[in-house]
């Protein structure tokens, strides 16, 4: 039976307005969830489902959702039988070790014999499997930074994004646990359909895009023709730039796409070769 392919979101939390915000530039109209469960967009054929954020693995697994947008470290957390299709680059956090303020850890060996409470048993397990340590694990569901004022806990290991929320309650990062972010999942064991999977496909295609263009910028500039050959060698162009002749004949332009990351590196470069009017444009969507 035809259907629409099935997308679990965060129904309310710090995923929730990047995950609507990348359909978005993924061309997917979503009108207002409000206090809506299930919204399905006009121009694609996609079904949103908004859902607890530690639910998303599971319903993914069982074929609920076809597929879902959720924190890596949820995905890993929970052990279930999903896969990850495509890590996002927006909601990054780490999951780390804190101490009161009064104390400091400097070095993983002083963990030993050290009661930690946490909401993430199964990754700080393997955090201290892999680093040989013997700590007791007390697994809280909520309030965890509280633990170590109450005398429950010596320690904590929470995740972790700006850090307020330790500092609130003294306090302080100590060693990184686990590394975080956004990522899209589907089930490794149930199939769909050829139709879902094609439009499964086309979702990709242009998450793709998108991720392509946050990591590019459109650079174009006025050049002497003469320093052509030198801007050339400096741009770090994706592809040949294009190069356009101007009223001033003795002037060209160019334009190219840039690694976002490569701009500030090469703009004084750029301005000794004669570079001017130089101006970097963001990118909505870039197709290679």
């Amino acid at each position: 039976m035809n259907r629409n392919l099935k997308l679990a979101l965060q129904k309310k939390g710090r995923l929730t307005d990047k995950s609507l915000e990348l359909l978005k530039l993924c061309g997917i109209d979503i009108e207002n969830h409000s206090e809506r469960l299930t919204v399905t967009s006009r121009n694609f054929p996609l079904e949103i489902l908004f859902l607890r954020d530690d639910d998303i693995p599971e319903y993914v697994q069982d074929g609920v959702a076809d597929i879902g947008i959720v924190g890596l470290n949820v995905v890993v957390e929970k052990q279930t039988k999903t896969t990850v299709l495509e890590n996002l680059g927006f909601g990054r956090c780490n999951v780390m070790l804190a101490t009161p303020d009064n104390k400091a850890l400097k070095n993983l060996e002083e963990l030993n014999g050290k009661t930690i409470a946490t909401s993430y048993p199964n990754i700080l397990n393997d955090f201290l499997k892999k680093n040989n340590i013997e700590a007791k694990v007390i697994e809280l569901s909520g309030s965890v930074e509280i633990a170590p004022s109450l005398g429950v806990a010596d320690l904590i290991c929470d995740i972790v994004s700006t850090g307020n929320t330790l500092m609130m309650n003294k306090l302080k990062k100590s060693f990184n646990v686990f590394d975080s972010e956004a990522v899209l999942i589907r089930s490794k064991e149930r199939k769909i359909s050829d139709t879902l999977n094609k439009t499964l496909n086309d979702l990709l295609r242009r998450i793709g895009s998108v991720q392509k263009a946050r990591e590019s910028k459109y650079l174009m500039m006025n050049i002497p023709k003469t320093s052509l050959k030198k801007i050339i060698n400096i741009i770090p162009s994706l592809k040949s730039p294009t190069v356009l002749h101007l009223a001033d004949e003795n002037m060209l332009a160019v334009h190219a796409v840039i690694p976002s990351d490569q701009f500030w590196k090469i703009i004084d470069e750029l301005k000794t070769a004669g570079a001017s009017g130089i101006l970097l444009l963001p990118i909505e969507n870039m197709i290679l």
